[in-house]
């Protein structure tokens, strides 16, 4: 096995916040076992059962952090623009989303109550405390090395 079970635990949890990690590390993972082809939106859709217009998107995102590479025409689609043994899953995580955060209440909490008073502090070190736990994990996983798992 080639990683250590908090750390699916971290990423399935982390995935369940926003589908953009999982869907770009899923469009990465078939452009990596099909490197000399051009994947159609419709193709790499087919393949999460997802809608295209979806794929799209998170392609456009990839594509704008230079990532991938996308002809237009019969035969046009997205390749992979760089080596997967050098783009680990941080950077893909990066891409995705600027860091984790599990949200504030939307009302004031009381300044008068002991928890009320510092609930969000304590919550701002937690997240930050989560950030870095993750972004430490992502950066040893290339996506090479979690394309050889398929």
């Amino acid at each position: 096995m080639l990683y250590k079970t908090p750390y699916i635990c971290n990423i399935i949890y982390y995935s369940m916040l926003s589908g953009k990690f999982a869907i770009s590390v899923h469009i990465l993972t078939l452009l990596t076992k099909f490197p000399n082809d051009y994947l159609s939106s419709e193709f790499i859709a087919g393949s999460m059962n997802l809608n295209p217009v979806l794929v799209r998107k998170e392609i456009a995102n990839l594509k704008a952090h230079h990532i991938v590479e996308s002809k237009e025409g019969k035969n046009g689609g997205t390749k992979l623009a760089v080596d997967a043994s050098k783009l680990t899953l941080k950077e893909v995580f990066e891409m995705t989303f600027e860091k984790i955060g599990l949200g504030y209440a939307k009302n004031q909490p009381n300044p008068d109550c002991p928890v009320g008073k510092k609930i969000n502090e304590n919550l701002a070190v937690l997240y930050a405390e989560m950030n870095q736990k993750v972004s430490l994990q992502l950066n040893d996983v290339t996506l090479e090395d979690f394309s050889a798992q398929f």
